[in-house]
């Protein structure tokens, strides 16, 4: 850390920043600042890492749905009827509407299985998120970078789906499903991370809404995979899920580019510098730049090992203040995002059709994050989506017994706004910390969403018998947990910084400015 940076000469900042040489930031923005076709092209193959991401992600509401079933006419037995429990009725007095390979349960005979057992795969895969995230994060600030951990995460997660297809019982199956959450938990920082990283500020939060336009795509894709195979196993879907997937792995290496931001943070210079070149071909700008007389100096601090990032993070207190704000106002967002979806089922609508006006919910919200990322604040955004969400969500509990036309409508605002600010979330995350610890902040707020995803579901079991304890609690936690960007700093048109050292500078102008 610079004395200057701690001297009382602060107070004369523009003497200051007279004296900043110019930053990795300025030159690799003189050089790309353009958004061409080479930059949409690179931001576009990142993003569909994206779709394959939410395929997974949902992919257990088809494969391991509950199937309905029917009494078998013909033997008269009178016990048996529509609302008789299954698991008092004889075999031969039932039988399932589809063929019993539809279904992990159907197949592997778990109807009468407690909960718990008929939940494991989805539960593992959620752990496996929580244990990947932990794991995987900060491979891509330190060892292994932004593409290598992209590369990585598909590939774990394809060829796990792909062994999913094997499986023989529910302890098998759970298992890979952990493997398949493992890694695909680091696939959402780095696609995010690496397609800001390769464009200049202008495009910085626009580039941000094509990776969530196609986990829009990705979740919208599975009932149209599902309806073609209806009545195949539950096994073609991981299979036409895996193999796209796989195949987009196989392409990673040879078409994506690694983020020149972070190879020049580890010092890899020559390799960012062509880069940076191809990327900027088409600028004319670049022929009056010399590479060869940039003003950078390395990170300091060495980001070598797994938890380095992360310690980095904690050691300085406007990083570790900055993270705390991110996670918790995460862990709010992740409870209605994937809370909401879950407990539908409590509310008096028809099903099927709200749980597809939901997963349409994502396109809008994506198009309102592009026209208004550039234009609003990011505090006042998310403080106003936070709140929104969470009025909307409490007053769902009030709608039923006015209409529930007014109920689904109240439901689907909250689940947009709540969708609006996670993507928002994202990409405020992304300007609040430097290139050398970039990706492990955003996976780290990520690991928050998953986090409150595991407690929606208790959430939802809880509230079939008291509303409030679903979508009451919904609504207070991201109205409270949003409150906590208010102690950001605003980065709204502000260049980001590559280094600890260079944020706090600027952090540190900014207050006195």
């Amino acid at each position: 850390m610079p004395n200057s940076i701690s001297s009382p000469l602060l107070s004369q900042s523009d003497s200051i920043e007279s004296k900043q040489p110019p930053s990795l930031n300025d030159t690799i923005e003189q050089c790309i600042g353009d958004f061409s076709w080479a930059q949409f092209l690179q931001v576009f193959l990142v993003s569909l890492a994206f779709l394959f991401d939410a395929q997974q992600t949902f992919i257990s509401i088809f494969t391991d749905v509950e199937p309905t079933w029917h009494c078998n006419t013909q033997l008269e037995d009178e016990s048996c009827n529509s609302f008789s429990d299954i698991c008092q009725l004889s075999k031969n007095s039932w039988s399932w509407d589809f063929p019993v390979h539809t279904s992990i349960i159907s197949e592997w005979g778990l109807e009468c299985a407690s909960s718990l057992v008929k939940g494991l795969p989805a539960s593992s895969f959620f752990m496996g998120c929580l244990a990947g995230g932990f794991i995987l994060a900060t491979l891509a600030d330190s060892s292994l970078g932004r593409k290598n951990t992209l590369l990585l995460s598909c590939l774990i997660m394809s060829l796990s789906s792909l062994l999913t297809i094997f499986s023989t019982n529910v302890w098998i199956y759970s298992v890979l499903r952990f493997v398949n959450g493992f890694g695909r938990a680091t696939i959402g920082a780095c696609v995010i991370v690496l397609s800001t990283e390769l464009v200049g500020k202008k495009w910085r939060g626009q580039v941000g809404t094509i990776g969530f336009v196609c986990f829009a795509l990705g979740f919208l894709s599975l009932p149209a995979i599902a309806y073609i195979n209806r009545g195949s196993s539950w096994r073609a879907l991981y299979f036409w899920t895996s193999t796209p997937t796989l195949l987009y792995s196989i392409l990673i290496p040879f078409f994506v580019r690694e983020s020149p931001r972070w190879l020049f943070v580890r010092g890899r210079t020559e390799e960012a510098v062509l880069i940076v070149k191809s990327i900027a071909s088409t600028n004319q700008n670049i022929s009056g730049i010399s590479f060869s007389d940039l003003c950078f100096e390395r990170e300091t601090r060495n980001v070598d090992h797994l938890y380095s990032a992360i310690k980095i993070l904690v050691e300085k207190k406007w990083a570790c203040r900055r993270l705390s704000a991110v996670i918790v106002t995460g862990f709010g967002i992740g409870t209605v995002y994937y809370g909401m979806p879950l407990g539908l089922g409590n509310l008096s609508f028809n099903l099927y059709l709200s749980v597809t006006l939901n997963a349409l919910s994502e396109l809008p919200s994506s198009i309102i994050i592009f026209f208004i990322v550039g234009k609003l604040n990011r505090r006042s955004s998310l403080l106003g989506f936070t709140i929104l969400s969470g009025i909307c969500s409490v007053m769902c509990l009030m709608a039923d017994k006015v209409s529930v036309m007014l109920q689904i409508g109240l439901e689907l605002v909250s689940f947009l706004s709540a969708c609006t600010a996670c993507g928002l979330m994202l990409i405020y995350t992304i300007e609040l910390f430097p290139t050398c610890v970039r990706n492990s902040a955003v996976s780290m707020y990520r690991q928050a969403i998953v986090l409150g995803a595991t407690i929606s579901p208790v959430l939802v079991a809880a509230g079939r018998k008291n509303g409030f304890l679903s979508f009451g609690v919904f609504g207070l936690l991201i109205g409270i947990c949003g409150l906590f960007v208010v102690s950001l700093p605003e980065t709204r048109d502000r260049p980001i910084s590559d280094t600890m050292d260079e944020e706090e500078y600027k952090f540190a102008c900014d207050n006195i400015s």
